[in-house]
């Protein structure tokens, strides 16, 4: 049974079907009665609420708040902000009826037609324009401002194809939305949260990002500016893992946001909204597992360490769950999550299988020899390795492991993106080399002619032009024009 919970199509068979197999198998989430959404089941959904916490820390730290706003939206804002409706008009679910009654047959129901609204409400699929008409009220003066808020919501944006915490039709998310007195404070802001969502993916996630800006064709319906970080996953495609937006006075035009200045004159308002979404779960999933199942980041799993007795009979297992609550205690006391299962349901090479399978950092084993000993088995899930060793100094030992760990998958990231990042200089090599996968970095000319020319040819498209990076001019791979930098090319989900 043990090898039944692990089996999984491998990642160089079908990628795509390993993703599926991992999804379902480590109970992360299912497809639900709803065609094109998801359940995100308790142990998906505990790594997803670390993200939240985390991520809200790093929010209010950065001094935004927590707010919250209405799910519907009124059809005529979206009509108020050309650029942004023409963005979202393919993906919107609309309400067009507020009542239901009984079917004339008696089987069911049925919409009452007299029920019809005075004006459809959207579902939204993303917030500015609700958010926007709100803030007019909010808004009269400087001193107002700046408005720093967040929520955490859901959207729904209505995909045909679906897959599981990639693209669902129904997903979760935060969105930031601010309101400033002047342009520069508005890029600062979007500059700052790309920032943030930077260090949450290095740091936490343990997944390496490029920072960079969305070229015109790429940008936010409705942004000045778009700013992202992408990431690369181990079939070699892209991953658009956040977004920081520069809204200019777009929306504070369009709702007609103003505000009184120091010096008596009306201005209108400068605005940023930025967001992270569950498809960081697919980041999460798609850059560290293996075949074996979920490797996570000990700063993202629900436990970080995971302990399993070992035993022949009761009278043992009672000694063993004496010394393992000591460990536990010591444990807990530096911060470190445990799971202790000493439930007699399943054999331990079956809970082995299942730990490893749902990526458990470290898995820690007592059995009766242990016992006597005053020793007890160390594995780790990143490498798969074990060793043996005292119960004297576990805790600190654990402490140090957790962090060699964190530091080994991201490295292990970092080295995988650098062996799959190339440069060209022609189109011929480009169109060879983007079959490999990965990122490749050419000269393209600005136009966006040419970006559409290079995705209808080899469905690659530019995920961001480097905040960092090689500034060294040339020329366009393939007009020939002049390029000021070399820019990240890719095939992304």
């Amino acid at each position: 049974m043990a090898k039944e919970i692990k089996e999984l199509t491998s990642r160089k068979e079908s990628f795509s079907q390993w993703y599926q197999d991992l999804v379902l198998k480590a109970d992360l989430a299912e497809n639900s009665a709803v065609r094109g959404c998801m359940v995100i089941k308790p142990y998906g959904y505990a790594i997803w609420e670390k993200m939240q916490q985390q991520l809200d820390k790093m929010f209010k730290d950065t001094g935004h708040v927590n707010a919250y706003f209405p799910l519907f939206i009124p059809k005529s804002f979206l009509s108020k902000e050309a650029a942004h409706v023409e963005g979202f008009v393919k993906e919107c679910a609309v309400v067009t009826h507020y009542r239901l009654k009984n079917s004339p047959d008696g089987k069911g129901v049925v919409v009452d037609p007299e029920a019809r609204l005075e004006e459809e409400l959207i579902v939204r699929p993303t917030s500015e324009t609700i958010i926007w008409n709100t803030y007019k009220n909010w808004i009269q003066s400087y001193r107002d401002l700046p408005v720093l808020c967040n929520q955490w919501a859901n959207v729904v944006r209505w995909e045909m194809r679906t897959r599981l915490f990639l693209r669902t039709a129904e997903f979760l998310w935060q969105e930031g939305h601010t309101a400033h007195a002047t342009r520069e404070e508005a890029e600062e802001e979007a500059r700052k949260m790309l920032d943030v969502y930077a260090t949450f993916a290095e740091k936490f996630m343990a997944v390496p990002v490029i920072k960079g800006v969305k070229s015109a064709n790429e940008r936010f319906a409705g942004a000045v500016e778009t700013f992202a970080i992408e990431a690369l996953m181990q079939d070699g495609k892209a991953l658009q893992a956040g977004t920081s937006h520069f809204l200019g006075q777009n929306f504070a035009k369009a709702f007609d946001v103003t505000f009184a200045t120091k010096e008596g004159t009306q201005e209108y308002v400068w605005a940023t909204s930025w967001g992270v979404s569950t498809r960081l779960m697919g980041a999460l999933i798609m850059t560290h597992s293996d075949d074996n199942g979920l490797v996570l980041p000990p700063a993202l799993a629900p436990y970080q360490v995971v302990i399993v007795p070992i035993y022949r009979n009761d009278e043992q297992l009672a000694k063993i769950d004496e010394k393992v609550h000591g460990i536990i205690e010591k444990l807990k006391a530096l911060g470190i999550s445990v799971k202790y299962d000493n439930a007699d349901n399943k054999k331990p090479g079956w809970k082995f299988a299942e730990y490893e399978l749902k990526g458990v950092p470290v898995r820690l084993a007592m059995g009766g020899r242990d016992l006597e000993n005053n020793t007890i088995e160390v594995a780790r899930r990143d490498t798969l390795t074990k060793e043996t060793i005292s119960c004297d100094g576990i805790e600190m030992y654990i402490q140090k492991l957790l962090v060699d760990i964190q530091e080994n998958i991201f490295n292990k990231a970092i080295d995988f993106r650098a062996k799959h990042t190339i440069s060209v200089d022609t189109y011929e090599e480009f169109k060879e080399k983007i079959e490999d996968g990965g990122f490749i970095l050419a000269h393209w000319d600005g136009t966006p002619e040419t970006e559409e020319k290079i995705k209808n040819e080899t469905k690659a498209t530019i995920r961001c032009i480097p905040l960092e990076g090689d500034e060294t001019p040339g020329k366009c791979m393939v007009t020939g024009k002049p390029s000021v930098k070399r820019v990240v090319f890719a095939r992304a989900y």
